[in-house]
């Protein structure tokens, strides 16, 4: 059976892990009072998790014009085909544009952070209006994407498991069967 490369499967399962990290860090962020350090560590995780995860979404993108996809056993219906390339092309756009948008809406709103201890530019003069609006999108964007992920993860559930293709085993890590 092929599969995808390893580089592809790491980054898979990494940008998965930072996207979880980035979500929850969200989620959690509210268990502690405003201007505490544990808010603050769970802010910091949020900006960095999700800047690792444009950049890294931006390398799976190269890696998917180098590599080929390998083909999934049975063949898929048509239909399906197209199903899953609408699915993984909203996958892309979204977890580039959603930190894009965090990162720019920052910026515009004059947010010190640094990233990997790297500071990050604010703009000269603070926007408030379109700081908000960034942010608006940016979590509107982001609550779409708990739909689309569970979206891909219960596709990919529904080929092992009742389709029985070999579509989850592809991007799985371990050996290569021969």
């Amino acid at each position: 059976m092929k599969k995808y490369s390893g580089g592809q499967i790491a980054l898979h399962w990494l940008v998965l892990l930072l996207i979880a990290i980035a979500y929850a860090a969200m989620e959690f962020r509210d268990i502690f009072p405003k201007d505490s350090v544990g808010r603050y560590w769970m802010t910091i995780t949020h900006y960095t998790c999700g800047l690792s995860v444009f950049i890294l979404m931006l390398v799976r993108m190269v890696f998917r014009f180098i590599f080929p996809e390998p083909p999934i056993v049975p063949a898929l219906p048509q239909w399906q085909k197209l199903s899953a390339t609408v699915v993984h092309f909203i996958l892309y756009a979204l977890f580039i544009f959603l930190p894009l948008l965090g990162v720019v809406s920052l910026y515009y709103g004059q947010k010190e952070w640094s990233f990997l201890f790297i500071n990050m530019p604010v703009a000269a003069e603070k926007n408030s209006v379109l700081q908000h609006s960034l942010k608006e999108i940016h979590e509107l964007l982001a609550n779409t994407g708990y739909f689309i992920i569970g979206l891909h993860a219960a596709a990919a559930l529904l080929h092992h498991y009742i389709l029985r293709d070999n579509t989850l085993l592809r991007m799985m890590p371990g050996k290569r069967p021969d």
